[in-house]
C-alpha cells in the first residue's frame, strides 16, 4: 500500500460466489492512478473481445479515486465502469455522494463483479470482510425503500450503490444509485448490476488512508479557501432575476465574455446547478422540444421558463447537500409538501434533469419535474436519456410515426405531464411501450423501424442538455471521447472556466471577450486548450476529482495535491500525461469491441445545425463538426478515419499490448 492508495481490489465472481484480494502494484497506480485509470487498465485485459454485456464475461466495476479520503477538496467522486449495453462500449458512470469514501475505507480501491448469481444478492464489505448476502426481499423495492432496508439490516452508517426496478429489468437507460439519488446514471450500468442479479453494493470500514504530506494538503485547502470565501459581495446580490436578465442580454449581445471560475463559485454555491435554468434556455444552450425549438419562440422566458427560476427551487430548500470534501455544496434536499405532489423530502433536480423533463419536452410545471425527477431517482433511471427518450416518442407522435394505441392508450404531446408520467412508469417496469422505451432512443427506434432521423443520441447515448450548435466543442466530445454523447468531459464553456492557464505555464490564456459570431470558430489557443482539457478531466477521474472543482478557474490545483497526497514529485505535465494515457487505453477498448468511434458516434445532423433552427440565438447556425473533429483526432495522434489511436500513438504511451492488437486488427 502507498499513500493515497490501499493497494488492492476485490473481486468477485457471482457463477461461483468466489471472493478474493488482489494487491495492485505501485508501478499500476503511477502510471494509471486509481478510479476510472486503474479502471482502464483491469477491464482492458479482463473483458474478452465481444463479451456480451448482460453477460457473465463483463465485468462490473466500482472504483474510487486516488485522492479520495485524503481530505483534498473535491475528491469524494466514484464511478462505475464496464462495457456498457448502450454503446457497446467503453461504459462509465460518475457519481458523488459519500460512497468513494467508503468504498476506499472499507479497504479497497475497487469491486469488480464478473459472473451472475442465481438469485438476487447485495454484496457486503466491512472493513475488508466480505460476504454475499440474500437479497430476494429487496428485489422489486424501489432505491429508497431498499436503502432503508438495507441500512437497518447492516449498519445506519453503511454506504450503499444499488439498482431499482429499471435495474433489475434491465433498462439500457438505468444507472446505480448512492444516497438515495446521486445517480451513477449513464452508460446503462443498472442495466448490466441487475444483469447479474446483484441488488446492491454495500460498504463501511475504518481503514486508515495513508497521506504523504497532511499538512501539505490543509495548506492547499486553505489557499483555495482564502480565494473561494472572496467575492461576498457578488453572492449577495447574484440574484435569479439577476440571471434572467443576463440571458436576455447574452442573447443579443454581440459581444461575448469568457465564463469564469468566479462566477462558477458565486452561482453553483447560491443555486446548485439550477442555477442556469432561466440563463441557458435564454441563450440557446438548452436544447428546445428535442432540438427542433429555441427558447426565444417555443419556451419564452415570460410564460415558461421563468417558472423553472432557481429561486423556486431553493424556496422549497431546507438545507444544503455536501458531498464527501466539498467545500460547495451545489446539492440540496427539498421539502415538498404542497402542491398536487407532496412528495416530503426529496433531493433537489440538477439542471440536466430540469432540461430534460423540461424545455426539451415543453413542460415548465414545476411540480411535474419534482415528481417526474423523484419517479426516476426511484426507479433508477438515467433523467437525461428518460427525458431524450420521451422528447423523441413526443415528435414522433407529432409526425404520425406513433398512434395513441401505440402507447398503450397514453395521449402523449409537448407539455403533457400526466401523460409523461404515465410513460416513465411503464418504462421503469418495462410494461407495454415501457419496454420498448426502456432501452433508449437507438434501440426503440430500431426496434419499431421509424424514427431514426428523429433520434438526438451518439452512438446510443442520448444527448445531454447542451447544444452543440450553441458550444461546438461539444460536437467534439460528444463523438470522439471514449464515452460518447456526455458533457462532463470537455466543451468549449468548460475550458473557459478551467482555466488550465495557471496550472500548465505553457498554456496561453483564453480570451476574456470575444465577437459572439466568431468567438466558437476554431482557433489554434481554443484547440491546445480542448485538448488539453480532454486529458486533464481523465486525470482528474483518476483522482476521484469533480468537474466542478476543475471549473473553479483552475484555483484547484489538482496535480499540487496528488504530489502531496502521495509524496510524489511530478510536474503537472506528467499527471497531463497520465491523463493521456487513460483516454487512449479506454478508446483502445472500443477498438478492441468492434467500435470505430468516427463512424458509430456520429453526431445527429439535428445537432449540427442540418437544417439550421429558424428563430433564437442559433438561428441559421451551422457547425462544420467534421472539420472540428479532424482538428482534434490530429491533435490527439489518433487516426482520422476511424478516431481510433495509432499504434504509434499508444507505444509512446507505454500501451504496447494495446498497439499491438490495433496493428494486427
Amino acid at each position: 500500500m502507498g499513500n493515497g492508495f490501499m493497494g488492492k481490489i476485490l473481486n468477485v465472481d457471482l457463477d461461483t460466489g468466489a471472493i478474493q484480494e488482489e494487491s495492485v502494484p505501485d508501478e499500476i497506480y503511477a502510471e494509471y492512478a486509481s478510479g476510472a485509470g486503474l479502471a482502464a487498465y483491469l477491464l482492458y485485459d479482463r473483458i474478452p473481445a465481444g463479451a456480451n454485456p448482460l453477460g457473465p464475461d463483463n465485468i462490473l466495476g466500482f472504483v474510487s479515486g486516488m485522492l479520495t479520503g485524503s481530505r483534498a477538496f473535491f475528491t469524494g467522486r466514484w464511478m462505475a465502469v464496464g462495457k456498457s449495453p448502450l454503446t457497446g462500449g467503453w461504459g462509465e458512470a460518475n457519481a458523488g455522494g459519500w460512497f468513494s469514501y467508503a468504498l476506499k475505507r472499507s479497504g479497497y480501491d475497487g469491486i469488480f463483479v464478473r459472473g451472475i448469481s442465481k438469485k438476487p444478492v447485495y454484496l457486503k464489505v466491512i472493513d475488508g470482510s466480505a460476504d454475499l448476502v440474500d437479497a430476494s426481499h429487496l428485489w422489486g423495492l424501489d432505491c429508497v425503500q431498499a436503502d432503508d432496508r438495507i441500512k437497518a439490516e447492516v449498519h445506519p452508517k453503511c454506504q450503499i450503490a444499488l439498482i431499482g426496478p429499471a435495474g433489475e429489468k434491465r433498462s439500457f437507460i438505468s444507472g446505480i444509485v448512492t444516497d438515495q439519488a446521486r445517480i451513477a446514471a449513464r452508460s446503462g450500468l443498472g442495466a448490466v448490476m441487475g444483469s447479474k442479479n446483484l441488488k446492491a453494493v454495500v460498504v463501511f470500514g475504518k481503514q486508515k488512508i495513508p497521506v504523504a504530506d497532511g499538512q501539505r494538503v490543509k495548506a492547499l485547502n486553505q489557499e483555495f479557501m482564502d480565494w473561494f470565501n472572496k467575492g461576498q459581495v457578488l453572492k449577495k446580490i447574484f440574484s435569479a432575476g439577476l440571471l434572467s436578465s443576463m440571458g436576455r442580454f447574452m442573447r443579443v449581445s454581440p459581444v461575448t465574455m469568457a465564463q469564469s471560475g468566479e462566477l462558477t463559485k458565486t452561482a453553483l454555491s447560491k443555486f446548485g446547478t439550477v442555477v442556469t435554468n432561466v440563463l441557458s434556455a435564454e441563450i440557446g444552450d438548452s436544447p428546445i422540444k428535442n432540438w427542433l425549438g429555441s427558447g426565444v419562440k417555443d419556451f419564452p422566458s415570460a410564460r415558461h421558463a421563468e417558472r423553472l427560476n432557481p429561486q423556486n427551487f431553493l424556496d422549497y430548500q431546507i438545507k444544503k447537500y455536501h458531498c464527501f470534501s466539498c467545500p460547495l455544496g451545489c446539492g440540496g434536499i427539498l421539502e415538498i409538501n404542497d402542491g398536487p405532489y407532496p412528495l416530503g423530502q426529496v433531493h433537489k433536480p440538477e439542471y440536466e434533469s430540469v432540461c430534460a423533463l423540461g424545455p426539451l419536452i415543453l413542460n415548465c410545471d414545476l411540480h411535474a419535474i419534482f415528481k417526474m425527477n423523484d419517479m426516476l431517482n426511484r426507479a433508477g433511471m438515467d433523467t437525461i436519456s428518460a427525458g431524450a427518450t420521451v422528447a423523441w416518442a413526443m415528435e414522433c407522435c407529432q409526425e404520425g410515426l406513433l398512434s395513441r394505441s401505440d402507447l398503450d392508450g397514453i395521449e402523449l404531446g409537448w407539455g403533457k405531464t400526466s401523460a409523461v408520467m404515465a410513460l416513465l412508469e411503464k418504462m421503469a417496469r418495462r410494461e407495454g411501450i415501457g419496454d420498448v422505451l426502456a432501452d433508449g432512443i437507438k434501440q426503440a427506434s430500431a426496434r419499431l423501424g421509424k424514427g431514426q432521423e428523429m433520434g438526438m443520441h451518439a452512438g446510443g447515448q442520448e444527448l445531454p442538455m447542451h447544444d452543440s450548435r450553441f458550444d461546438p466543442g461539444f460536437a467534439v466530445s460528444y463523438v470522439l471521447e471514449p464515452t460518447p454523447g456526455r458533457h462532463t468531459n470537455v466543451g468549449y464553456q468548460w475550458i473557459e472556466m478551467f482555466g488550465l492557464h495557471r496550472i500548465f505555464k505553457d498554456l496561453p490564456k483564453l480570451p476574456a471577450l470575444s465577437w459572439t459570431k466568431t468567438k466558437y470558430r476554431p482557433d489554434e489557443t481554443r484547440s491546445r486548450h480542448l485538448l488539453t482539457g480532454s486529458n486533464y478531466m481523465q486525470f482528474v477521474n483518476g483522482m476521484g476529482g469533480c468537474l466542478f472543482g476543475v471549473q473553479m478557474g483552475g484555483r484547484l490545483n489538482l496535480p499540487a495535491y496528488a504530489n502531496a497526497v502521495t509524496g510524489w514529485d511530478h510536474s503537472p505535465e506528467h499527471y497531463l500525461e497520465i491523463g493521456e494515457r487513460i483516454q487512449n487505453l479506454r478508446q483502445a477498448f472500443n477498438r478492441k469491441h468492434g467500435i470505430l468511434p468516427a463512424r458509430d458516434f456520429a453526431l445527429p445532423p439535428r445537432a449540427e445545425g442540418v437544417p439550421p433552427l429558424k428563430s433564437g440565438p442559433m438561428k441559421n447556425i451551422t457547425i462544420d463538426a467534421k472539420a472540428l473533429q479532424k482538428d482534434f483526432l490530429l491533435g490527439r495522434g489518433w487516426d482520422t478515419g476511424t478516431g481510433v489511436p495509432t499504434p504509434q500513438k499508444l507505444a509512446q504511451l507505454g500501451l504496447s499490448k494495446a498497439a499491438k492488437l490495433i496493428t494486427n486488427a
